[in-house]
């Protein structure tokens, strides 16, 4: 009982700031502009705040955990290489290959990574390190897919534009940028002034509760019927495939409590709602995207809870 209690406790909060959106937006509360700046303020300014706070809140030469961002690495890589490989294969619509690869593989890692274990242990703990393995990987990958799989006739020059168009991206991206000026920050062992990390502190706690109720005013229930067999696939891999494979290999190489409940957020959380908006830009139809991320927010919460409660229950979450 007390290992449910504690998996509840872990998502039920996260779930319910995600439902008060759904209904502040039904009710008029948000409109679409606002929305947008919600969206723009987290990814460009608190949660970049947030995840360097953190970075620089690690002794990195004692809690830097070399085989811990590396495994993250693997796991993502190996995941896509197989999943694409499988969908070559079974799927007959080609048109949809990229798309299915993507959400397949690809989390809400940051903003739902950092609420999880927020709610858990009060700071984003291990979320940092996870990303570090995962993001540029899922960001690379994601371009690569959707690239070589595009609906549209690509040529040879046209996909090496778009590749390098979007490795650019990635160095520009405010949460790697982020976690990178922390790291650099820790390893100078950078003493902020109090006035200066009490401000930092102040933006980085609008983080969760923005990013959660922006991501509950944006569902739509009508997205989840679109490609309903392949949505149903894509969701099953995304929360309990990947999970169920990769989470037993974690748990003997050692990790447990917040690097655990990381990878299950990298690993077995919703797909990220980014993957919507880079499918559309590449060419491709969207669909089966927005249905996935549709279905996988509202059933990650009930996968999550029972990954945490079987882990809990073993003794590798505390």
């Amino acid at each position: 009982m007390d290992s449910l209690i504690f998996s509840l406790n872990s998502t039920i909060p996260v779930f319910l700031v995600m439902v008060l959106g759904y209904i502040l937006n039904r009710k008029g509360f948000f409109t679409e502009s606002f929305l947008k700046i919600s969206d723009k303020l987290v990814f460009k300014v608190t949660l970049p705040v947030m995840l360097f706070m953190d970075m620089w809140g690690i002794d990195l030469y004692t809690d830097f955990d070399v085989k811990y961002v590396l495994f993250c690495a693997a796991a993502t890589t190996i995941a896509f290489v197989v999943i694409w490989i499988m969908a070559k294969i079974f799927i007959k619509d080609k048109k949809v290959t990229g798309e299915f690869v993507q959400v397949s593989y690809r989390s809400s890692a940051a903003i739902l990574g950092a609420a999880y274990i927020t709610n858990i242990y009060g700071d984003a703990g291990m979320v940092p390190l996870m990303m570090i393995g995962s993001v540029p990987l899922f960001n690379v990958f994601a371009v690569l897919v959707l690239t070589l799989e595009s609906p549209e006739k690509v040529s040879a020059s046209e996909a090496g534009k778009r590749i390098k168009t979007a490795i650019i991206n990635i160095i520009k991206n405010p949460i790697i940028d982020g976690i990178a000026i922390g790291l650099i920050a820790s390893a100078l062992k950078l003493q902020l002034p109090t006035m200066v990390q009490k401000t930092f502190t102040s933006i980085s706690s609008l983080t969760t509760p923005l990013a959660l109720l922006a991501i509950g005013a944006s569902f739509e229930f009508s997205k989840m019927r679109s490609k309903i067999g392949l949505t149903a696939v894509a969701s099953a891999i995304k929360l309990v495939v990947l999970p169920a494979v990769f989470l037993p290999v974690a748990v003997k190489m050692g990790f447990t409590d917040q690097k655990l409940i990381a990878l299950m957020i990298m690993l077995g959380a919703c797909s990220t709602p980014t993957c919507y908006v880079m499918a559309k830009n590449m060419g491709h139809d969207g669909a089966l995207t927005s249905s996935t991320v549709v279905s996988t927010t509202l059933l990650s919460t009930v996968t999550l809870t029972f990954w945490i409660f079987i882990f809990r229950s073993m003794g590798y979450i505390l």
